[in-house]
């Protein structure tokens, strides 16, 4: 989805898997991550789909900004970090199967979040439709949520 919305504003985009994004953000091929959000805590911290943190800490590593782009809607001011919000976990079969063809051992134990959460440190800025917020995100966030315009860069 986020490609497809950065694709329609013309702004070049490249879909990569998951597995090569340390190899390519090395190799100096990524200016920049953009990724959404699922729910954001007063503090900055970011609940996303499986694997956003690996991809943050990728990125930090490699010197490439790590932005989250999400409608103010997404904030949650009442969950003061990430630490709080809820991880669905996904049905195991999602994991072991294809179809009704298993592909992993009977009985093996399984872990399948369909979310994690990535800390704030490897945030380089929250987007809104109220504006960007910045660290420290507790009072940008704040400061977004009770902006009444767009357009607020704090």
């Amino acid at each position: 989805l986020t490609a497809w919305e950065l694709a329609k504003d013309n702004i070049p985009v490249t879909v990569i898997t998951d597995g090569m994004a340390g190899h390519v953000m090395k190799g100096g091929k990524v200016d920049c991550v953009v990724v959404g959000a699922d729910r954001i805590a007063a503090n900055g911290d970011t609940a996303n789909k499986i694997g956003t943190y690996m991809v943050a800490v990728l990125a930090k590593e490699n010197n490439v900004p790590f932005y989250v782009a999400a409608p103010i809607t997404t904030l949650d001011l009442s969950l003061s970090s990430g630490d709080l919000i809820p991880i669905e976990e996904r049905d195991t079969r999602e994991v072991t199967h294809i179809g009704s063809h298993q592909l992993g051992p009977e009985g093996v134990a399984v872990h399948n979040p369909a979310f994690d959460v990535t800390p704030n440190k490897f945030i380089s800025a929250i987007i809104t439709d109220r504006g960007v917020a910045r660290a420290p995100y507790l009072a940008s966030l704040q400061a977004l949520a009770n902006a009444k315009s767009v357009g607020s860069n704090v």
